[in-house]
């Protein structure tokens, strides 16, 4: 038994023998090759970077050309610990070649952080690029509050106030008033019954402190069904964030009130403001913020508490809450599909010198609809004059109509009041439930197109009734 188990023992070796002579040959013979043997998992784990480089996609390495069979094995390198036992191809019993250790080239690299080393640290290099800050948007827009509008924006997110051009080869580069983060954004709005004109200016981090800063100034005409007015004025803002949920900030602005070209005369409301009109006023507020998406909320909510006081031609107060509330109330496994449920409640109170245009008014997409603009406000002798009291609210619930989540369908009511002084009369209470489409284009910019249908169940007898609203918008 014992000579028979020796005999098998010296076939075995002189086999491998023979099998290492043959492969050290290969390169020398005419014929065709052997198959070459299947990969077989490492015996520990493989680090990321230990093979050399092959063009092809990452996976085990490539079969190496096997070493002359000396009797003894490679030295290991700290990265591929050596195999327990002999590695071999899937049901050959042929050993594999083993991988060569790595080269060693005695160059140790300057440690980026001397204090910070160990077995568990590492240096790492990180290379990044800016990416696209400034743009410039063409775009137009249809809807039944505004009318036609168009819109030209130029917008810069990474602007620098201070950063003046040296050479015409700074402006043609773009290295010209770029690189400190600021935003600068010239925006004009041409339309068949708006134009709006503006220029906005925000540092962040006011004198690299947590301390925000804006400004901006604008130009406002408006034709409404009862007068045109224009306004011209500016806004200086500062802002802090407490948390990153929180947020306080103190602003004040400055305007020139232009109200001219009255429908009809007589209302003690509108003559009173006729003409030149100035403002000027402090506010401050207070916002929290959770919501997941500011643009398409389906999370969170946002809570905004402020107040201002006003004074120039006209001296007053005005205290204004809003809250929204956002409920996801299903998703697929992959967070698309979402179906939400939204609730917005919103209130204000304005002072007894309150001027006609500083009013609250009620009606239309934004605000109440199954109502024209303005439609569902206080009226004086057939003249819409807004209001002091201002409670208006919201329920909604959007859901999916298609797999791509392009077409959305809505549900809602919307109700709430609009009071020429501070009390509220359940006969002026208005609620209009309804029901819409949300279509999302990308090719036409960020905003869906929108078309509801509301229908008016509760209402004043002096309101304007529009069944249908929308909104389409195209920004490039």
């Amino acid at each position: 038994m014992v000579g028979h188990a020796t005999m098998r023992t010296a076939s075995r070796w002189l086999a491998g023998v023979a099998w290492a002579a043959l492969a050290a040959m290969a390169g020398c013979v005419t014929g065709p090759e052997p198959p070459a043997p299947g990969p077989a998992p490492p015996a520990a784990p493989v680090v990321r970077g230990q093979y050399p480089a092959t063009g092809t996609p990452q996976g085990f390495p490539p079969p190496t050309s096997p070493a002359p069979a000396t009797g003894t094995s490679p030295t290991s390198s700290p990265s591929t610990p050596p195999p327990t036992g002999p590695a071999t191809s899937s049901g050959s019993g042929v050993p594999l070649a083993p991988v060569p250790p790595l080269p060693q080239t005695g160059l140790t690299p300057e440690p980026i952080a001397p204090g910070l080393t160990g077995p568990q640290t590492a240096d790492v290099d990180i290379e990044v690029w800016e990416t696209t800050t400034g743009r410039f948007n063409i775009g137009a827009g249809v809807n039944s509050d505004l009318g036609v509008t168009g819109q030209i924006v130029i917008d810069e997110r990474n602007f620098d106030l201070f950063r003046l051009p040296r050479s015409w080869d700074d402006f043609i580069s773009g290295r010209a008033f770029r690189g400190a983060g600021q935003a600068l954004r010239i925006e004009a709005i041409p339309g068949s019954l708006v134009q709006r004109y503006s220029v906005s200016f925000t540092e962040p981090y006011l004198f690299s402190t947590p301390v925000s800063m804006s400004t901006s100034g604008f130009l406002f005409d408006r034709i409404y069904q009862d007068w045109m007015e224009q306004r011209l004025g500016g806004r200086l803002a500062f802002g802090y964030r407490l948390t990153p949920d929180l947020s306080t900030a103190l602003s004040i602005r400055a305007e020139e009130v232009k109200v001219y070209q009255p429908r009809i005369s007589g209302v003690a409301a509108l003559d009173n403001v006729l003409g030149d009109n100035s403002l000027y006023s402090g506010r401050v507020s207070i916002t929290h913020d959770t919501r997941d998406f500011p643009f398409a909320p389906t999370e969170g909510h946002l809570l905004e508490l402020s107040y201002e006081q006003v004074f120039g031609d006209f001296d007053y107060s005005r205290f204004e809450a809003d809250y929204r509330r956002y409920f996801l109330l299903k998703e697929r496994a992959d967070g698309s599909g979402r179906h939400t449920l939204g609730v917005i409640l919103g209130g204000g109170i304005s002072g007894a010198a309150t001027p006609l245009f500083e009013n609250y008014f009620a009606g239309g997409f934004s605000t109440l609809r199954g109502f024209t603009f303005r439609g569902a406000s206080p009226v004086e002798a057939s003249v819409v004059v807004g209001g002091r009291l201002r409670i208006l609210g919201s329920v909604e619930y959007i859901f999916p109509l298609t797999q791509d989540d392009m077409i959305k369908g809505v549900l809602f009511t919307d109700f709430g009041t609009v009071e020429r002084d501070l009390t509220v009369r359940t006969e002026n209470f208005r609620v209009a439930p309804g029901f819409g489409l949300r279509v999302n284009i990308p090719m036409l910019g960020p905003a869906p197109l929108a078309f509801d249908f509301a229908f008016p169940v509760a209402r004043a007898d002096t309101d304007r009734l529009r069944v249908f609203s929308f909104f389409v918008g195209v920004n490039r």
